[in-house]
């Protein structure tokens, strides 16, 4: 979807007469999580006009017959069903029970119709499969849980992944990545409709951060993701992360493949949403990032053993990417450890994914073609590679901890 189109779009789809956007619509699921079900019913169901926080009309509608049986052995009962959709401006799907299995049709087209008719549409964590199955992220930024970021690419091809991101907002239709990140997103909903002082009102009832900074790239895991261990790529993909210290381009991962570069970019993109010199690139960065927080090799070393040719391709990619220079990352990352305590737990991210590819209605993923060469100091797909929000605040969730900088807060 252009950005013409989508502005087209938009001055098409009014709010519907009977729809107020202050009125959310909650569907749930049975085998839904409850933490994500709990939390927009937290945020928009209880009053707290007393704290300056405008209120919310909350419909908690069963998109299923019930009773709903949630995790612990719950059962919940929903007092609206789908009709009740039809009076809401702002729609949220908490979480989806299984990522392989399709949610109910009448439940997608009650989304479809609602967002036909102006409704604001959410998805939290898995949630976005939800919205995906109905055809709403076709053409669009989303992002969903760091684990299930390769699974909704492979399966929704024309939905734009973005794995490292907390949430977008695309408009009218917003995703969130696991759990705590649904908080973010209910936080930025509230901000958009209200303004930064209610936001924040509302954040220091709740006792978050009114702004979390970072994205999920840190809690991402090594291990290659499901969908990709039994397809012929995955031992390519392997062979990749184990050499992440060698100088090799795209062209050597087609080769070791036996396909031409452009059969591999197609291939690698349908495999896990990336293209596969933003996911090297991604790969040699967050090495980079892991070395930096576990050893005391020099900036010239780590850029040595994670590919780069040098420390100025290092300098300029990890900066692009975390938004700040390697010895600043360090020197935070070393501010924040316990005195005298153990190093903090670090999460070695390889996992096969990809960098911002697009964050907002304005910012559709790069053109392929990017030329190659991961190490190269020049910029590859710069708005591809850097995911930029404009975004502004470092709050953290104790105080007298500093953020790490590079820790990307959503817009």
């Amino acid at each position: 979807m252009s950005q013409d189109s989508a502005i087209a779009t938009e001055a098409v789809r009014k709010l519907s007469g009977r729809r107020r956007r202050e009125v959310v619509a909650v569907l749930l699921f049975s085998g839904g999580p409850i933490f994500e079900s709990s939390i927009p019913l937290s945020v928009f169901g209880i009053d707290r006009q007393d704290a300056g926080v405008p209120r919310y009309r909350l419909l908690v509608c069963s998109g299923e017959e019930g009773p709903l049986r949630t995790t612990g052995g719950l059962e919940l009962t929903a007092p609206y069903g789908l009709e009740a959709i039809s009076r809401a401006g702002t729609v949220v799907v908490p979480a989806w029970r299984s990522i392989t299995s399709p949610p109910p049709v009448e439940a997608l087209d009650a989304l479809r119709r609602a967002h036909e008719e102006g409704a604001r549409i959410v998805g939290l964590c898995t949630g976005a499969f939800v919205l995906a199955a109905a055809g709403l992220l076709d053409g669009r930024p989303a992002t969903t849980h760091w684990m299930y970021a390769p699974t909704l690419a492979k399966r929704y091809p024309s939905v734009h992944v973005d794995p490292r991101e907390l949430f977008v907002d695309d408009g009218d239709v917003l995703t969130s990545a696991g759990t705590a990140a649904g908080i973010d997103l209910c936080l930025h909903i509230v901000r958009s409709d209200h303004g930064t002082e209610a936001a924040g009102a509302l954040a220091r009832r709740l006792v978050v951060p009114p702004r979390r900074s970072g994205g999920q790239e840190r809690y991402l895991d090594r291990s290659l993701p499901e969908e990709i261990g039994s397809d012929p790529l995955a031992e390519v993909v392997a062979w990749a992360l184990e050499h992440l210290h060698e100088q090799f381009d795209v062209e050597t991962l087609a080769a070791r493949a036996y396909m031409s570069r452009r059969t591999f970019d197609r291939r690698f993109r349908s495999l896990t949403g990336s293209a596969p010199l933003q996911w090297l690139i991604t790969q040699r960065v967050l090495q980079a990032q892991r070395l930096l927080e576990t050893s005391d090799y020099s900036v010239d070393e780590v850029a040595g053993r994670c590919g780069f040719r040098s420390p100025v391709a290092l300098r300029g990619h990890f900066r692009r990417q975390l938004g700040s220079s390697p010895a600043a990352y360090r020197a935070a990352y070393r501010a924040r450890r316990p005195q005298g305590g153990p190093p903090e737990p670090v999460a070695t991210v390889t996992e096969p994914v990809v960098p911002a590819q697009a964050t907002s209605a304005s910012r559709r993923p790069a053109p392929a073609g990017a030329p190659a060469g991961p190490s190269t100091a020049a910029p590859a797909a710069p708005d591809a590679a850097r995911g930029e929000h404009g975004r502004t605040g470092s709050d953290a969730y104790a105080a007298g901890r500093p953020a790490l900088p590079g820790q990307r807060s959503a817009p």
